[in-house]
């Protein structure tokens, strides 16, 4: 009876153990799930990342396949603006980034170097867990051939 008993322990722990693996898994996906989610919300809607960062068609519609791949800006400055950019980055897949630069990059306004973007880049100041998702769902997206 003792070993019937300890056997029976031994199956409940064994199967507590693989929920809880499954679960912790689960989790980790939804968070960064949710992570991306909520990067994709403030690079689309809030920072409008898109309206520089991906080329346009003659009808002025976005190109799709260069999401945010980087182009030539279409607009000028109507006054001289010093170190105005005339092209803006590939930020897709975030290249050239460490995850720390680019979470500090959108958290301070400043990048690895410790200058701020070139104008028109305006100096985001997102929350840590914003710059987080921010990173998380452009390391998602397909960066541009090279």
């Amino acid at each position: 009876m003792r070993l019937t008993g300890t056997l029976i322990v031994f199956v409940v722990l064994v199967i507590i153990a693989f929920s809880l693996q499954h679960s912790w898994a689960g989790t980790s996906r939804s968070s960064s799930s949710k992570l991306q989610a909520r990067g994709k919300y403030l690079v689309e809607d809030i920072g409008a990342c898109a309206d520089c960062h991906t080329p346009m068609n003659e009808k002025g519609e976005f190109i799709k396949e260069k999401h945010l791949q980087g182009t030539t800006l279409f607009f000028k400055p109507t006054v001289p603006v010093p170190n105005w950019a005339d092209k803006s980055a590939n930020i897709a897949g975030l290249p050239g980034w460490t995850d720390a630069d680019a979470i500090k990059f959108f958290t301070t306004g400043l990048a690895a170097n410790g200058l701020p973007a070139r104008p028109p880049m305006p100096q985001y100041r997102y929350s840590q867990e914003d710059a987080k998702a921010v990173v998380a769902y452009l390391r998602s997206l397909k960066p541009a051939a090279k």
